[in-house]
């Protein structure tokens, strides 16, 4: 394979995105994903534009065995990512004790941060050993502040930014550059799974390939952090949350998050 890159979640919003930007420039791709139909119907598209190869790994990221079997199934059918995105990721609205399932907040925890933290721990190795390597974890603006309403999801967006962080200084002068990508409100369907469509933070969702495409840019200059996609009310939020106090704070994102608010 020629320049591959691994994308997890790669047949919605921005992986689809990620996909067709790295595939445009010549690179070939491994797509992964839980549904074998979407991810085939993906390589396909993917080789009849491009021209370039497309394998696809089948598997269920909440699941704890996850990583180990993208990464044996790379190994064994000798698929050596140049590039790796750990696109793959879902929140979900409600109050935290009383309406969202300990199911829910578990697995949630399990695509976010678990799978993305074994994947980076068995392909991170044989990049720093081959001395080259580019890894984009897409967090989210969310990492920034707590959610009220999407408390976990806000939280393991803070843990893949500090961690993302961390690793860009330890993967210095190894020829191996860790990018993280923190996008504001997207029109995916992360909004509709997630039950937050109808909110005031997503009322002004921006389109994904823009975002995409300065992650991807910013993952090839191997910089820190890039922040894309500040709707509305997002981008002085961003700026001033700092200085507001907390309590405040967590009223507004609180506001900003109650479903059927975006109407009000």
């Amino acid at each position: 394979m020629k320049n591959a890159a691994l994308i997890t979640g790669s047949y919605g919003g921005l992986g689809t995105c990620f996909a067709d930007i790295h595939a445009s420039k010549g690179g070939d791709l491994i797509l992964v994903g839980r549904s074998q139909k979407k991810l085939d119907a993906q390589a396909d598209e993917m080789h009849a534009k491009h021209g370039v190869e497309a394998h696809t790994i089948a598997v269920d990221l909440s699941r704890p065995e996850a990583a180990q079997i993208i990464y044996d199934t790379c190994r064994q059918e000798g698929w050596l990512p140049d590039v790796l995105i750990n696109n793959a990721g879902f929140g979900g609205q409600g109050d935290f004790a009383r309406e969202r399932t300990m199911e829910q907040d578990l697995k949630m925890i399990a695509v976010n941060v678990e799978t993305p933290t074994r994947i980076l721990k068995l392909f991170l190795p044989d990049m720093i050993h081959r001395g080259s390597g580019k890894v984009l974890n897409v967090s989210s603006t969310a990492a920034t502040m707590p959610g009220p309403l999407q408390a976990v999801y806000y939280a393991t967006k803070a843990y893949m930014t500090s961690m993302s962080n961390a690793l860009w200084r330890e993967l210095k002068d190894t020829g191996v550059t860790l990018t993280c990508l923190m996008p504001g409100a997207m029109q995916t369907g992360f909004a509709n799974a997630g039950g937050l469509s109808d909110t005031k933070l997503f009322s002004h969702a921006v389109e994904p390939r823009q975002v995409a495409e300065d992650g991807y840019e910013g993952m090839l200059k191997g910089e820190l952090n890039v922040v894309s996609g500040l709707p509305g009310m997002q981008g002085p939020m961003m700026k001033m949350a700092p200085l507001f106090p907390k309590k405040a704070m967590l009223d507004f994102v609180y506001d900003q998050q109650i479903a059927g608010s975006a109407n009000k």
